[in-house]
């Protein structure tokens, strides 16, 4: 499974920093296979000890490697380990204030940043199949943050967040999750039924039951290389979590309340959207981003303030 490090803006200048010394490229790439410590990095790249552990220290401030201390046969040893697989850097921002009192963030279906999933499965962009259908490995590939669909019959995709934090003195009065989905069926089944859950910051908010895999006509943004047989769009629904309780398009569906999600508790939100192990009906899942379906949206947080 990828690591994905999801690079801040006020985190651009350390991580350019790191990623701009060639040697430093090529102590990660020794770091990929597995970890090694100071003095087998120094050997393998033919440079002084003393130079590589000034190069280590940069690429340790920058969060691309980690490091721990173990015992050597005299004294201590460094030991280097590769933090991520990918980085993603954010060269222009996602988030729009439509006003004062309101944030709006998207992000691509496919930037999620941890996954376990069962097949079928697939994931695809604007011109075609990302990786190979029904192999669950495809969900590594890198070209998966320009996906517009995907789809998987059991397991969750889980997505970080603005730090909520950065608005301080502000209250929220309100959080919501928007996303166009629908059940996941083998081609399609306008008759297939799937409980759908959300997630935030690990409490779960509350299930949607999809009514169908929607086919049979083509959807309003989907390419038409994508056969009609397939799934072609879906249901967009919003989750809301307020003070008082949940909703699902305004409909109360637990009484998990702002109070509830530690929100100062780390530099990030997490949103999972998934099939319960235990479920009702386990009917799997479609998501849909901008280029297919009916919405041309991705998946929208959306803070209000008070």
């Amino acid at each position: 499974m990828s690591r994905i490090y999801q690079v801040k803006e006020n985190e651009l200048y350390l991580v350019g920093k790191a990623m701009a010394s060639p040697l430093r490229i090529n102590i990660l790439k020794l770091l990929e296979h597995h970890p090694l410590n100071i003095n087998q990095i120094a050997e393998h790249l033919d440079i002084p000890q003393s130079s590589c552990v000034f190069h280590i220290k940069i690429l340790e401030k920058a969060k691309l490697i980690e490091t721990e201390i173990l015992s050597a046969a005299k004294g201590t040893q460094k030991i280097c380990h590769l933090a991520y697989d990918e980085i993603v850097f954010p060269l222009r921002s996602k988030k729009n204030f439509t006003d004062d009192n309101i944030m709006i963030s998207d992000i691509p279906v496919g930037m999620y940043s941890n996954y376990s999933i069962q097949p079928p499965c697939g994931i695809l962009s604007e011109t075609g199949a990302i990786g190979f259908i029904d192999q669950e490995d495809s969900f590594d590939d890198p070209l998966r943050s320009s996906a517009g669909l995907l789809w998987f019959t059991r397991g969750f995709c889980e997505y970080r967040f603005p730090d909520t934090r950065i608005f301080p003195g502000r209250k929220i009065r309100s959080i919501a999750v928007s996303m166009e989905l629908c059940s996941e069926f083998p081609g399609h089944n306008n008759n297939w039924l799937s409980d759908i859950t959300l997630w935030f910051n690990e409490f779960e908010v509350g299930t949607w039951r999809s009514p169908s895999d929607c086919g049979g006509e083509y959807g309003t943004l989907t390419p038409r290389w994508w056969s009609i047989d397939n799934t072609q769009f879906g249901f967009l629904k919003s989750w809301k979590i307020t003070r008082s309780g949940s909703f699902i398009d305004e409909e109360r569906v637990s009484d998990i309340c702002l109070a509830d999600l530690d929100l100062e508790r780390a530099d990030y939100s997490t949103i999972r959207i998934g099939i319960k192990d235990d479920a009702e009906y386990q009917g799997g899942i479609n998501l849909f981003g901008r280029g297919f379906g009916n919405h041309a949206q991705d998946i929208r947080f959306t803070i209000e303030f008070q």
